[in-house]
């Protein structure tokens, strides 16, 4: 593969983080890919560390009924999720270490009701690689703000999922012209160089 100047800049290790999008053990169980998502997944987690890339996990965090929007129930219910159904279905289900920021969210957007963009902004971060579950819903909404918000995008190809195949098809379709693809073992080679 050959690399070009201008995307290693792009992926320079001090300007950029890996965001890990709802790896949690509900959502994992769904996914149309579980084994090979996971193994990416970990890939990217473990490039990171070895360069020294900040590694972000978002969580899903349920807010007390009286204070969940009208609309996410709605939604939840209609799409058949219960948070209930799975015995620590919130949790994640790749662990995050000591130095791993977990930032619990409430939306599909990492930018809404959160600190991630001020901490991007106080860190220099120009650059979000993106891995996580799902592909069409979070990490869509997430590298679209991203975008529009200044940083570049990056969606590692094999290592976002869904519980809807074509969905997330579909979704990476959408984005191609908007954000970087990288695989894993792409990602892996501009961080070596």
């Amino acid at each position: 593969m050959e690399i070009d100047q201008e995307l290693l800049e792009i992926l320079s290790p001090e300007k950029t983080v890996v965001l890990v999008w709802d790896v949690q053990k509900m959502l994992v169980q769904k996914i149309f890919n579980t084994e090979l998502f996971l193994e990416k997944t970990n890939a990217v987690i473990s490039a990171a560390k070895k360069n020294k890339v900040q590694v972000i996990f978002s969580k899903i965090t349920m807010l007390p009924d009286k204070f969940t929007s009208p609309v996410r129930k709605y939604f939840f219910k209609k799409m058949g999720f219960s948070f209930q159904q799975i015995p620590n279905g919130l949790d994640l289900e790749i662990e995050a270490t000591d130095d791993d920021i977990v930032i619990p969210k409430n939306t599909a957007s990492m930018f809404i009701g959160t600190n991630f963009e001020l901490l991007l902004r106080n860190a220099g971060i120009t650059t979000i690689v993106f891995t996580g579950i799902a592909t069409e819903s979070g990490v869509e909404s997430s590298a679209r703000d991203a975008l529009n918000r200044g940083f570049f995008p990056v969606i590692i190809t094999d290592a976002v999922s869904s519980s809807n195949q074509e969905a997330h098809n579909r979704s990476l379709e959408n984005m191609k012209r908007m954000t970087i693809f990288l695989t894993t073992v792409e990602l892996e080679a501009i961080w070596k160089k």
